[in-house]
């Protein structure tokens, strides 16, 4: 399976192998390769659209030769091509919907469209095909924060969501506010290191209330706070902030474990990269015995490995998408009801 994903500000390309052994399924990624367009996006303090699907357009092309070239396989001996068709930005998705579809027809295999959040879920089973569902995954970026009920594969129910920001958002209006830069994410990640996170109790929004979130009262009570004092530390605001910002994903996340029975959970999206966060999920779930997975860093980002895995699922599942579907820019994960 060769996938695309383009559904913000990073071009990526993928091509996945799935294995039947007879100790169950494994997925072998031949390639995964990633373009990164935060440079561009930095000097405007957050993701441009147009700018976007304009460099998805520059490098769609050398991203899927390149991936091609380091699985060292071409179009002739794929068995199908996939893309994220949503959720995302409707320019930057229509790019990688437009070439896999293209792709399809000249190779004459059948296309996929994958739900990005889905591909997210699968990310799970390429470093831990051995998991076993009921499991609750945590996704968490800079356009999603949900908790997740992994009941089997397709069958999900959203336990908890954001109201308003998602967490990687706060982390970038944080940074945004605070004259760090951009990404917001990792800058407030790495000056943490140098910061107490106790010098400032920052609340935590809806610590009380199920498993939904609420992040903008906790960027607007760093804004209040530095308002008041103007020379707080950076290193301090930064590491109070985050370690509120990760008490609540963490805290939520075991409490929706203990509540559905999990077996396991998961780690996925951006924000999964953060080393706070990795930390303090690892320690919970060894304290509760669950199983636990921390993906490595290169699969929480945005990346075409992980649609791949979803798409060879969707494919055998479902059978290949409609060449006349198109990109929705608001699609829903798929879920069998609410909670």
């Amino acid at each position: 399976m060769l996938a695309i994903e383009t559904s913000c500000d990073e071009t990526s390309v993928a091509i996945v192998r799935r294995h039947m052994e007879p100790q169950g399924e494994r997925l072998e990624v031949l390639s995964n390769v990633v373009s990164s367009q935060i440079d561009q996006h930095a000097v405007f303090g957050g993701v441009v659209p147009e700018v976007a699907s304009r460099a998805h357009l520059d490098m769609l092309e050398p991203v899927l030769l390149q991936a091609l070239s380091e699985a060292q396989m071409s179009g002739s001996e794929l068995d199908a091509v996939a893309a994220t068709h949503g959720p995302g930005l409707i320019g930057a998705l229509l790019i990688g919907v437009s070439e896999a579809k293209a792709l399809a027809l000249a190779w004459d295999v059948p296309y996929v469209g994958v739900n990005h959040m889905e591909g997210h879920l699968f990310a799970t089973f390429l470093e831990r095909p051995d998991l076993e569902p009921p499991l609750v995954v945590l996704l968490v970026s800079g356009g999603h924060t949900l908790i997740v009920h992994l009941e089997a594969l397709g069958q999900y129910r959203i336990l908890g969501s954001t109201i308003d920001d998602a967490a990687g958002e706060a982390f970038d209006k944080v940074a945004r506010y605070l004259g760090l830069g951009y990404p917001g994410g990792p800058i407030i990640d790495r000056l943490a290191l140098e910061g107490d996170p106790t010098a400032i109790k920052f609340p935590r929004g809806m610590m009380n209330d199920a498993f939904d979130f609420s992040f903008s009262g906790m960027k607007t009570a760093v804004i209040n706070y530095v308002r008041s004092h103007p020379d707080a530390s950076d290193a301090d605001l930064a590491a109070s902030f985050q370690e509120a910002v990760v008490d609540v994903l963490v805290t939520k996340t075991m409490r929706a474990a203990d509540h559905v029975g999990a077996r396991g959970v998961c780690l996925g999206g951006g924000v999964a990269a953060n080393s706070r966060l990795r930390e303090r999920f690892g320690q919970e779930a060894a304290r509760r015995n669950l199983d636990a997975l921390i993906p490595d860093r290169a699969f929480c980002t945005d990346n075409a490995a992980m649609i791949g895995a979803a798409a060879l699922w969707r494919l055998e599942t479902d059978g290949p998408s409609g060449l006349d579907g198109g990109a929705t820019p608001n699609l829903k994960i798929p879920v069998i009801d609410t909670p």
